[in-house]
């Protein structure tokens, strides 16, 4: 995969690995949308559910995986009768959503645009003016609808992509399992997007590092320690997937209205919430938007907090974080 390398290293740093756990704290990874996961929790009896979570991850992977062919998302795309299962309903809505209340910001009928700027399981495509208005003329979430359990498309050439939702929900998705399991303590982060509850092994609040902005993929220097108490976290950012071609730098982040890659000054956004899959969409769509225009949607959206390094006008990083956003940050 393209930028499996680049994704594995993670926007999200755990600093809470489990250093000499208790016999009741388990820690599991492996990898699940070409990127890692890491889990955490503190299982009754200290049972390993590792083959539990690895098969929900695998039935997961056969919804929102637009990589596998036999997938719901992909049976969608190629207009194929499909029974949608309960997980796709409710990201889907959860889609449409944020969509609507950042004004097509979030989209995942962007997929064609996606997968033309070479950010998608296609390869790209020069890409020109009148490539992308007829790629945005298959594209719009207005266009698309859940009706009787199907999708249906105003046109039978769109197509979705839910990664910037999906490993959200499916870290919302995991929690709920490892709760029903009878775990009260855990952590789950899937490629960056974290959800956790309760306490680590060392009886102290889950704590996750943001990342400096760095195009090197080794560096590890953090511009904040989130303490995330029953929470959910999700980053979003440009600087490590991105390709240059004829001396300008294309980023992997959309957007849906210009149909080009963003390029204004946000270099990463993180957003807290009380659910994954929602913090993981706003982050995409705070990418998007930009700095300006995403304040005021936050002031629209309850429940949500905010944390973006942005370059100023001399591209020194500077820090935009809500008031609300202070009260995780570890001193």
């Amino acid at each position: 995969m393209r930028n499996l390398f680049f994704i594995l290293i993670g926007v999200v740093l755990i600093l809470t690995a489990c250093s000499n756990p208790t016999t009741s704290y388990v820690a599991n990874n492996g990898t699940v949308y070409g990127t890692y996961y890491n889990i955490k929790y503190e299982s009754p009896g200290g049972k390993d559910l590792k083959e539990e979570i690895d098969r929900e991850l695998a039935r997961y992977t056969q919804i929102f995986s637009h990589y596998e062919k036999n997938s719901t998302i992909s049976k969608i795309n190629r207009n194929e009768e499909t029974e949608l299962e309960p997980e796709f309903v409710s990201c889907f809505n959860k889609a449409m959503e944020v969509s609507e209340r950042t004004n097509g910001a979030f989209d995942i009928t962007a997929a064609p645009l996606i997968n033309a700027w070479g950010f998608g399981p296609e390869d790209r495509i020069k890409m020109t003016q009148e490539k992308v208005d007829s790629l945005k003329a298959i594209s719009g979430y207005k266009k698309i609808r859940l009706e009787n359990g199907k999708v249906v498309k105003e046109n039978p050439a769109m197509q979705l992509n839910m990664s910037a939702i999906a490993k959200g929900y499916t870290c919302d998705l995991v929690g709920d399992f490892l709760a029903q399991q009878g775990c009260e303590n855990y952590m789950v982060d899937i490629g960056g997007e974290v959800v956790a509850k309760g306490k680590n092994n060392k009886g102290n609040t889950w704590t996750i590092g943001i990342r400096k902005p760095n195009e090197d993929p080794f560096a590890s220097d953090l511009d904040a320690a989130i303490e995330l108490p029953d929470h959910a976290l999700a980053t979003s950012g440009n600087y490590l997937n991105f390709y240059e071609e004829d001396g300008k730098k294309y980023a992997h982040t959309i957007d849906p209205g210009s149909g080009y890659p963003v390029q204004h000054s946000i270099l990463s956004s993180t957003v807290l919430a009380n659910d994954c899959m929602t913090a993981d969409a706003y982050a995409t769509a705070f990418m998007v938007l930009g700095k300006k225009a995403g304040i005021e949607v936050l002031k629209k959206v309850p429940g949500l907090e905010v944390y973006f390094i942005y370059a100023d006008e001399e591209g020194n990083n500077q820090v935009y974080m809500s008031d609300g956003f202070k009260n995780y940050i570890k001193n």
